[in-house]
């Protein structure tokens, strides 16, 4: 190394995952090692997203974390664990520019400083550990020059945070629960990349931006150790559900990727049932959600959208088109069923009277255009949709049950960021800028 003070910085953004099929129990809990496959739709990262920096230099003491603008801990074992894991697979590097050379030797004694940023809630449920591990690996793999591809990536990845290894990959994701007792082949395969099936429409309802009461951690502890439900499912029911579900991904067919995903969520809050104690991660809400989006696909006789709640308080819902043998549209016609859906969601799910429009529906703005709303005024003139009008019974609104709506699409896997003027670290000191 150059005996001169340097600093070495590489920032990365990495997407956030949803499961269609979900991943819940664990069969090594150091390991981080799943009891089922699953199967996740990688999110847009220009809405949904982390950016980390990462640096290294001589002068810095130990290891340190600044998450969201706070400092936190690296000594938890699933942080050591990935940073073990890099440092023993670290190569040779050389800057010229700053005349700096680190043999793999050196990275056993250099520390890190990491900076880390997630433009949604942090515990929220949106996967943000998935996408902030993912990030973590996937920019310190490139500071480190490790040489090893997304799917070695994603067993280290893995053991920071489980769904953390989908994140590797944009477009369609398979986790392989895997075999082997070290994990070896418990990784991450990308099935299809963003642009295959890119006329999907995902909008998330955040019912509450609070962090949970339960963990994900501690709930799949409770729900291995209790439920007998949870046995039969990752033995009997998720393995053919995932070739299923492969298939109809293949096809994009959205009759029975909507049938086998709400089947699939719908036995997930039934496995958190059946553990002792309970596991409530639905409200009455959620259930108002997933009720009205029923009966419109009830009205419409096919499926419009389906709904998937994820392993948190929001509800996930993906639209395509009306089929499109029932009109003669363009493409457009896939936004134009996101739009009929944004339009039931705000008709029952208006925001509070002070919030302002353009904070409660963020991401891809311009299905708000499509849907002809420009402003609050917009949303008060709704009217009643016609699956609630037939029924002749009130439609009640619950204003303000809904924190946001998330409106974006399956994305891309993540990426180096080669703007430095985007680094969230200060390349003299090291430290956050």
């Amino acid at each position: 190394m150059a005996a001169e003070k340097w600093v070495l910085t590489v920032t990365a953004q990495t997407p956030t995952n949803i499961a269609v099929i979900k991943y819940w129990g664990k069969r090594d809990e150091d390991l981080i090692l799943p009891i089922n496959d699953s199967i996740s739709v990688t999110l847009d990262p220009d809405h949904l997203c982390t950016t980390t920096s990462v640096a290294v230099s001589p002068d810095f003491t130990h290891d340190r974390m600044w998450l969201n603008g706070k400092e936190v801990s690296l000594s938890g074992g699933r942080y050591q664990n990935c940073l073990r894991e890099l440092r023993s697979r670290a190569s040779d590097i050389e800057d010229e520019k700053k005349g700096v050379k680190i043999t793999k030797k050196d990275w056993e004694k250099l520390h890190v400083h990491v900076v880390s940023y997630n433009n949604f809630p942090t515990a929220a449920g949106l996967a943000s550990s998935a996408a902030g591990l993912a990030c973590l690996v996937f920019s310190l793999a490139k500071l480190m020059n490790v040489k090893e591809d997304h799917s070695r990536l994603s067993a280290i990845a893995r053991q920071g945070s489980g769904s953390a290894c989908r994140s590797l990959y944009g477009g369609f994701v398979k986790w392989i629960m895997g075999k082997e007792e070290n994990g070896s082949d418990s990784i991450a395969v990308q099935l299809t990349d963003e642009k295959h099936w890119d006329d999907l429409v995902i909008i998330i309802a955040v019912v509450s931006s609070k962090q949970k009461e339960t963990s994900s951690t501690s709930g799949m502890h409770d729900t291995v150790e209790t439920s007998m439900l949870v046995e039969h499912r990752a033995k009997e029911v998720v393995p053919k559900r995932i070739i299923q579900m492969e298939e109809a991904i293949k096809n994009r067919d959205f009759p029975a990727f909507a049938r086998l995903t709400c089947a699939d969520s719908n036995q997930f809050h039934a496995v958190c049932l059946d553990t002792l104690p309970p596991i409530f991660y639905m409200n009455d809400t959620s259930h108002r959600i997933i009720s009205y989006v029923e009966k419109w696909n009830r009205f419409e006789g096919t499926p419009q959208v389906l709904s998937s709640f994820s392993l948190k308080c929001e509800i996930l819902i993906l639209c395509r088109a009306v089929n499109k043998l029932v009109a003669v549209l363009l493409i457009s016609h896939n936004r134009k069923a996101a739009a009929q859906l944004l339009q039931r969601l705000l008709f029952f799910f208006p925001p509070q009277s002070d919030t302002d429009l353009s904070s409660y529906v963020i991401g891809d703005k311009t299905i708000l255009q499509d849907a002809g709303i420009q402003d609050m005024k917009d949303i008060e003139a709704l009217s009643p949709p016609p699956e609630i009008k037939e029924t002749n019974t009130p439609a009640q609104k619950y204003k303000g049950d809904v924190s946001y709506f998330i409106c974006t699409r399956p994305g891309r896997g993540p990426v180096v960021l080669t703007d430095e003027s985007l680094s969230l670290i200060n390349p003299e000191t090291g430290l956050p800028k």
